[in-house]
């Protein structure tokens, strides 16, 4: 992701963190991604996200569908597991 993205990203989730006066592991449970997965993005060093960790953050901060860069699906292997994966740390 590039800087500026991941920096908009970032702010983005501090932000509504902050709003919502929650903790990254509510944050966390939310979205059904690993607090790991929030600290990583929150400091702007997250690679592009699958296309199931943009949608859960899109449609947290209610952005448009699509306007987080994602990594191209056949780069991540299979999709489902890794999400899954990141779920359950």
């Amino acid at each position: 992701m590039s800087g500026e993205d991941s920096t908009r990203l970032a702010r983005a989730l501090i932000e509504f963190r902050e709003a919502e006066g929650i903790s990254e592991r509510e944050l966390a449970r939310r979205t059904w991604l690993s607090e790991a997965t929030i600290r990583t993005f929150e400091r702007g060093r997250g690679d592009l996200p699958t296309p199931t960790v943009a949608r859960s953050f899109e449609e947290l901060l209610g952005w448009a569908p699509g306007s987080i860069k994602t990594a191209p699906s056949e780069a991540m292997g299979c999709e489902a597991s890794a999400d899954s994966a990141m779920a359950l740390e």
